[in-house]
């Protein structure tokens, strides 16, 4: 959904529908294809005591060519990181152009055309995420945030289809029942660790996330801009060879 803005205006509808009739029954399918063919092989027992499924699987079913699944495992990820690489830096680069963020992620290169300092801010948050925390760590709270973030997205969502049903225009809109279903599945994956496995570092996440108020109504909401960021903003066009961007009207 963060590169909508880059889709052909004209076909936008009809390139979404397509893209998400085509990718999310693949997608969902391979999965359960998947998970199916780990039942088959391995045992309960297997599964349970197996740090990595599908190492396990291939250790059976493949043999000596059992190290095709942990190099298959890196090609998918390279393939991911490209993909959130790509719409991360976008998120950035369109918070900005509405405001919310420095006006210098707005911006994009003046040859290439490329958002490069949304990609190069995107490039440091994860470098200093990456860079303290354990994989386990880093992928549990990465999995908080996101669903809820999700979940409140679903919110706004839904509260706008109820209260100004009428005064939105809606190029395309799902049953309600989907974003309703989607509502629950975010609560169910926020609660559940919680519930489950209490710990503070859930605490610190939601704080954190609470931080971003004061920032908002302070350099958003009052549009406070201090004269150093101004001319640090100035200094890093140049630098950096990116010039500001125009928002189509339509």
């Amino acid at each position: 959904m963060e590169i909508l803005t880059f889709l052909s205006a004209p076909r936008l509808c009809q390139n979404l529908v397509c893209a998400l009739l085509i990718a999310i029954p693949l997608v969902t399918g391979l999965y359960l294809l998947v998970n199916i063919s780990y039942l088959l092989v391995l045992s309960p027992s297997e599964i349970l005591s197996s740090d990595a499924m599908a190492v396990s699987w291939g250790n059976q079913v493949l043999g000596a060519w059992a190290w095709l699944v942990p190099l298959a495992v890196a090609l998918a990820t390279f393939g991911s990181v490209n993909g959130l690489f790509f719409s991360g830096s976008r998120v950035c680069y369109v918070a900005a152009r509405e405001g919310h963020m420095p006006r210098l992620l707005s911006m994009v290169h003046v040859r290439r055309f490329t958002p490069a300092p949304a990609l190069m801010f995107t490039t440091a948050v994860a470098l200093v995420l990456v860079t303290p925390g354990s994989f386990n760590t880093i992928v549990n709270s990465l999995s908080f945030l996101g669903w809820l973030t999700y979940g409140t997205t679903i919110s706004c969502l839904l509260y706008l289809r109820m209260k100004k049903k009428k005064n939105l225009p809606r190029p395309y809109k799902v049953p309600i029942i989907i974003p309703a279903i989607m509502l629950l599945a975010s609560l169910y994956l926020v609660l559940a660790p919680i519930l489950d496995h209490p710990q503070m570092e859930f605490l610190y996440l939601f704080l954190f996330l609470l931080s971003g108020l004061p920032v908002y109504f302070l350099f958003v909401y009052f549009r406070c801009q201090p004269r150093c960021l101004q001319v640090a903003t100035l200094h890093l066009q140049l630098l950096l060879e990116v010039a500001p961007t125009t928002k189509n009207a339509d």
